[in-house]
């Protein structure tokens, strides 16, 4: 990888790191729908006029009703879920579930495209899976005001992702990534257009978390999917999805320097469990790549 790539992928993990930091700092004031409305209505707002100047409108119009459930899986639900996760847990912790997504996407892809892991990838699944039941044992609360909920709309985000990823590549392969990016914002933001009228907040919120929300949705979701999508035409899908394990570095970092959020023994360690799994199950550690790193 170039070292105008590997500072790309470093600064897309920041980006996507800070988005969890941003929702934690929004989403009282907002609530969780208005958030995740205003976000993906202003990442459309920064990807559309794009799609148009590069003359992919045609891809949005031939394959809408697929980049529409797209829009549903990979945006509208889990933005949602993770929205109302920041009300009670850290911008860390969310961050560390969200790295179980590669698993979810490789059970699915195992069990509806038949795409059959290897046993390293197998044992990647049990391990990283593992983790998660740790972790989430470790943290889950369904008292009043726990923390439980919160734990299960992480995961449920993360499932959506999932899915997301291997619909994605059954019905829109070959699709220009940004007709899909830029469709899917839209339609996210039409599918949560009537609910965040209905829940927006009764005061309106500060000016301080209308810019944290403007950044949410310029940078940590406009300008990160245009990053995502040239690391996958310059390195490859398999090089790009690395920045799952630089995600919760950051998110940590951030939540730390600015809510001075801790991290726990067991954040860590399910942390470092989760990613050995994840490592293992999407091929980035295992027999195969070692082979490559010897060649």
């Amino acid at each position: 990888m170039k070292t105008a790539d590997l500072s790309e992928l470093i600064g897309l993990a920041a980006l996507w790191g800070a988005s969890f930091l941003f929702m934690r700092l929004g989403a009282a004031e907002f609530g969780p729908v208005a958030l995740a409305a205003v976000r993906v209505g202003g990442a459309a707002l920064v990807l559309l006029p794009l799609l148009r100047w590069r003359g992919q409108f045609g891809e949005l119009r031939r394959h809408w009703r697929s980049i529409f459930v797209v829009g549903i899986t990979n945006s509208a639900v889990p933005f949602l879920c993770f929205s109302y996760a920041a009300l009670s847990i850290t911008a860390g912790l969310s961050s560390i579930f969200n790295a179980s997504t590669p698993l979810f996407a490789a059970v699915i892809g195992w069990w509806w495209l038949k795409d059959r892991p290897s046993g390293p990838r197998i044992a990647g699944l049990a391990i990283g899976f593992a983790g998660v039941l740790g972790l989430a044992w470790e943290k889950a609360s369904f008292k009043p005001g726990g923390s439980g909920w919160a734990i299960v709309a992480c995961l449920a985000a993360a499932l959506m992702y999932g899915l997301s990823a291997n619909y994605t590549k059954r019905r829109l392969q070959g699709v220009a990534p940004l007709a899909v990016a830029a469709g899917s914002q839209l339609s996210a933001a039409l599918v949560l257009a009537l609910p965040a009228l209905w829940w927006w907040p009764q005061v309106m919120p500060s000016a301080h978390a209308w810019a944290m929300v403007a950044l949410l949705a310029v940078l940590c979701t406009g300008v990160a999917y245009l990053m995502y999508f040239r690391l996958i035409a310059h390195v490859g899908p398999a090089n790009a999805i690395t920045v799952t394990f630089l995600i919760p570095a950051f998110a940590v970092l951030w939540g730390w320097l600015f809510l001075a959020e801790p991290l726990t023994a067991a954040m860590a360690v399910g942390c470092a469990v989760i990613l050995l799994g994840t490592a293992l199950a999407t091929g980035v550690l295992g027999p195969s790549r070692f082979a490559k790193l010897k060649q």
